[in-house]
């Protein structure tokens, strides 16, 4: 498994947004997603200063990416968690508060690279899908047991499926002759559940079915809904955050978090508003940053991405 092939997205957009945090001596960098390490390695290069504490949940993730961040020593602490369990995760450090804090929440190009995890739906793999292969259902139990119902809300609400019926409809009639195990029979069926019109936009007819299953499997929005409020609590005044995402449904959570952090919570109509109701963010981006023309020539993998910034400016309202 090649590294040089994991290009990072939008990476030096995000270092810049982070730079003005991470250049002071002492700083403490969280990297949520660690994935193989291109963000995390790229921070610690960049700030010589700072101190990088890296999260994931995929051990073999951990493993590369340890190899790949061994020069920088002490500098590094790689830990095996989920991105919500930061508090946790810090306070077990005798981190108080951080500089800076960056989630990538696309899937690392390892899961995607490697067959046997069942994440891609260009080729035939076991479908599992699991982040952390130790716990959890893999995709094949969901599509076998949840009920057509339930199968349904999955691909409407999280794949933004407009033909989730028809597709739940012929996974059902399906699993009843035999269980779905691989990849490339879901695929089949969904190309053959859809009507014509369906099958000529947004490239492969799977990718939704995929990205709704990736989804449940890893309770990756429930955990999102978590994880970005822990992390702007987690920065220190003049802190920054930034936040990639891959989907609309993870960067209106991120939009939200956000805008609640940056609105003022003062009743209407008073002259002054108090201190404890100024707002305790700034927004670093004007809406969602989008990657260049050039950057998704060159790593096909940015395309679908949106970046967003926010400076901690105040502490919490007591």
């Amino acid at each position: 498994m090649s590294q040089s092939r994991h290009v990072p997205v939008m990476l030096q957009r995000c270092l810049d947004l982070l730079a003005p945090a991470l250049e002071r001596p002492g700083s403490v960098v969280v990297d949520c997603t660690l994935g193989l390490g291109g963000h995390s390695e790229a921070l610690l290069t960049r700030f010589p200063e700072a101190r990088l504490v890296a999260l994931d949940r995929d051990k073999e993730a951990l493993r590369l990416s340890g190899e790949r961040l061994t020069p920088f020593g002490d500098r590094a602490t790689l830990v095996h968690a989920v991105y919500d369990e930061l508090p946790a995760v810090l306070e077990r450090l005798g981190i108080a508060r951080v500089q800076g804090v960056l989630f990538d929440l696309g899937v690392s190009s390892m899961q995607l690279d490697e067959a046997d995890r069942g994440f891609a739906y260009a080729q035939d793999a076991p479908l599992d899908m699991r982040m952390d292969q130790s716990t959890g259902i893999s995709a094949a139990e969901v599509l076998n047991t949840y009920p057509a119902g339930d199968l349904v809300r999955v691909l409407f609400q999280y794949g933004e499926e407009k033909q989730a019926k028809r597709i739940v409809s012929a996974i059902v009639r399906e699993r009843e002759k035999e269980p779905f195990s691989n990849s490339a029979r879901l695929v089949e069926l969904i190309r053959d559940a859809l009507p014509q019109a369906a099958k000529r936009t947004g490239g492969n007819p799977a990718k939704r079915t995929f990205q709704a299953l990736r989804i449940e499997v890893n309770g990756e929005l429930a955990v999102l809904e978590r994880a970005i409020p822990a992390a702007v609590k987690a920065l220190a005044v003049g802190g920054r955050i930034a936040v990639l995402s891959y989907h609309s449904l993870e960067d209106r959570l991120v939009k939200q978090v956000f805008a609640a952090g940056a609105a003022t919570t003062a009743p209407p109509g008073l002259p002054v508003v108090p201190e404890q109701y100024q707002p305790r963010l700034k927004l670093l981006t004007r809406g969602a940053e989008l990657p260049t023309e050039e950057e998704v020539a060159e790593n096909r993998r940015a395309a679908p991405a949106r970046l967003r910034g926010a400076q901690r400016i105040r502490e919490e309202a007591e």
